[in-house]
């Protein structure tokens, strides 16, 4: 049954840990998914949070934990000293997440967390994993796995398959390396169940196993274990070594962070905030984009400016230019919309530059001809004025055509020099089309009048 939380478990749950009544508190939230438990942390005070967490057991608190939003985490973390953090939560994470968690406290902590590690081995695996980009294959891996050298009998296998998999929550294959770790390949369990005791594992090991690189790009990663539709990814280095593994959830999970980034920068913000944070953190991180556009209206209130005589002359002009500016920013937006998501999923082909703006200058004529066409005939049958209707629909058709190029070239050109092509999708594109579409509208307008 699916948990929803309410104003009255939260306070009931609250007199329980306000009593200290450990077993009643264990009652009241029994069977409980961890992310129900930090929908709860998320609810609580800082401090009624840290007395509920630390009745939880540690794994479970431990779980519930890494679920939490970065922002909200943070400042419980702070409230908690480096000894409890690794002994309540490190202890009971697996790598990946444990190095995440880490690297979100000061560096100074990070030096008191790991001094108080008592697993050694667990430790170096955390600092391994704390040298890698978090947006990387490496800082994605987990160092939990379970492998077995290719010159094994089948009865070693099993047994060293069973010693290991105490480690890994979840198994979901069984790597096959030789004796310098080099990643040979992967083995089924129904394989090993099959074979004989006495048989090795090169006689029935399968030596095709999809992989990244440990500094491959994240998107990278998503798009291969999309491709190839995967579970899991083992993880080398530059000479084949089996680093970790790199499973789906983790996967997702940056896919949403990816997504949620791209979402605030095509909306013109900045850096990643949440609805819960300061109003200086959410004004420093929309302001640039609005300045932005106060520059477009600005300069787009100097193109008026400077065709003020015409618009005087024929003030009939005026009533169209939201038109045009809308028209402008709308093409333009949907154009590089088009090519990020492209980018994103790596759906874009072969194609070159010059053959994918061919395609959207064939686009936006079809959609100008016909948005022109109709246009034209509004203009001509309801106002009566053919320069008019000449001048608003060359406007229209030169605008959407412009826009639809510059918006397909934008992403592609910042994508080629590794800038996040999201920024394109954004007040930049709706700005400069929206000024220029002024521009050749008037411009349009000046000429036909003039003749």
């Amino acid at each position: 049954m699916q948990f929803e939380l309410t104003k009255e478990f939260i306070e009931n749950l609250n007199v329980l840990v306000d009593n200290k009544d450990a077993n009643k508190v264990l009652e009241h939230v029994e069977g409980l998914h961890a992310v129900d438990i930090a929908e709860i942390l998320d609810e609580q005070s800082t401090e009624e949070a840290k007395a509920f967490y630390f009745l939880l057991p540690d794994e479970l608190g431990a779980d519930a934990l890494i679920e939490l939003d970065e922002d909200v985490r943070e400042r419980f973390l702070k409230e908690i000293s480096s000894e409890d953090i690794a002994e309540k939560i490190i202890d009971n994470l697996d790598t990946d997440d444990a190095a995440d968690l880490i690297g979100e406290l000061s560096e100074e902590k990070q030096d008191e967390v790991i001094s108080h590690i008592e697993d050694i081995e667990h430790a170096s695996d955390i600092i391994d994993l704390l040298l890698y980009d978090e947006d990387t294959a490496g800082g994605l891996m987990a160092k939990e796995l379970v492998k077995v050298k290719i010159d094994w009998d089948v009865a070693t296998c099993i047994k060293e398959i069973k010693a290991q998999s105490e480690e890994v929550e979840k198994m979901y294959t069984v790597y096959v390396v030789d004796d310098n770790d080099i990643l040979q390949g992967r083995i089924s369990l129904k394989k090993l169940l099959l074979a004989s005791d006495n048989k090795k594992v090169k006689d029935v090991y399968n030596d095709e196993v999809v992989l990244v690189k440990v500094d491959a790009e994240g998107e990278e990663v998503a798009q291969r274990m999309d491709k190839y539709d995967l579970v899991v990814i083992p993880v080398i280095d530059e000479i084949g070594r089996l680093l970790g593994r790199i499973t789906i959830d983790d996967v997702v999970d940056f896919m949403r962070e990816e997504s949620d980034k791209d979402y605030q920068m095509a909306s013109g913000i900045s850096e990643n905030v949440e609805s819960s944070d300061s109003a200086w953190v959410l004004t420093r991180a929309r302001l640039p984009w609005l300045l932005i556009g106060l520059f477009g209206g600005i300069l787009g209130a100097q193109v008026i400016e400077a065709y003020e005589g015409q618009i005087k002359i024929h003030p009939e002009m005026a009533f169209f230019i939201p038109l045009i500016a809308a028209m402008a920013g709308n093409v333009g937006v949907q154009s590089s919309a088009i090519v990020v998501q492209g980018l994103a999923n790596n759906s874009l082909g072969l194609d070159g530059i010059g053959k994918k703006l061919f395609k959207e200058l064939l686009v936006g004529l079809i959609n100008g001809a016909v948005l022109g066409t109709l246009i034209f005939a509004y203009n001509y049958f309801f106002a009566g004025d053919l320069t008019l209707s000449i001048i608003v629909s060359t406007a229209l058709v030169s605008v959407i055509v412009f826009a639809a190029i510059f918006g397909t070239l934008v992403p592609l050109v910042l994508d080629k020099y590794k800038i996040d092509p999201a920024l394109a999708t954004g007040p930049f594109i709706t700005t400069v089309n929206d000024v220029f579409g002024l521009f050749l509208y008037l411009f349009i307008g000046y000429l036909m009048y003039a003749t």
